[in-house]
């Protein structure tokens, strides 16, 4: 029998993430609610919990690279869905339910609902980017210029050469060089660092803390 392996994320040890792990799940989400613009809150949700999401998942996937994959698509979903979730509505049962019967709820539904594509066309790594980190990444993509943005996810997510995007960008009708490609890049990851909030770039880019 193969024992399955459980990522573990770097994240849970950092002091930022430490300092907050006393406090309760209910604690957690109405601070994650109440400061959109603080990273820390879903970070410390994700590494409590990230073990039962992953288990179920791996159970459900064909393969490591597709549960990775789903485990981060889950996470993404769950990020997007806990900033209205309210656990003591009626509509959650007359008891209320746990942070944790609803994250496994979340990811039940994730396994059932999510087309997964083939393992050859994913291009994620769990290594290389935890989904705290992707899902905050993804948000402040969202914030700058659309031609920035599909430059930067041609570099780093299909790892284009500064030449192919340039030329992909010429055949689009931008008349635009190599080396331009290069400066706007330069450009987008500073403009894409600055949207980030500054506790995960403390957690995730080693930055200092801001004084």
């Amino acid at each position: 029998m193969v024992t399955m392996q459980i990522p573990h994320f770097p994240e849970a040890n950092h002091p930022l993430v430490k300092s907050l792990f006393h406090h309760s799940d209910q604690e957690l989400l109405s601070l994650f609610q109440q400061y959109p613009d603080h990273g820390k809150y879903f970070t410390v949700i994700f590494c409590r919990y990230s073990p039962i999401v992953y288990t179920l998942i791996r159970h459900s996937a064909r393969s490591p690279v597709q549960a990775d994959y789903l485990f981060a698509l889950t996470w993404r979903h769950i990020y997007y869905e806990l900033g209205g979730l309210n656990l003591n509505s009626p509509e959650v049962g007359q008891d209320g339910l746990s942070l944790q019967n609803w994250l496994i709820n979340m990811t039940a539904f994730c396994i059932n609902e999510i087309q997964l594509p083939p393992t050859e066309a994913i291009h994620y790594s769990l290594q290389g980017s935890s989904p705290p980190l992707w899902c905050y990444v993804e948000q402040a993509l969202d914030q700058i210029p659309p031609l920035l943005r599909l430059m930067l996810v041609m570099a780093q997510t299909f790892h284009w050469s500064e030449t192919r995007i340039a030329a992909y960008l010429q055949a689009e009708g931008e008349q635009i060089s190599p080396s331009e490609v290069s400066d706007l890049l330069q450009e987008g990851y500073r403009m894409l660092e600055d949207k980030l909030p500054a506790d995960i770039r403390v957690i995730y880019l080693e930055e200092n803390l801001p004084s």
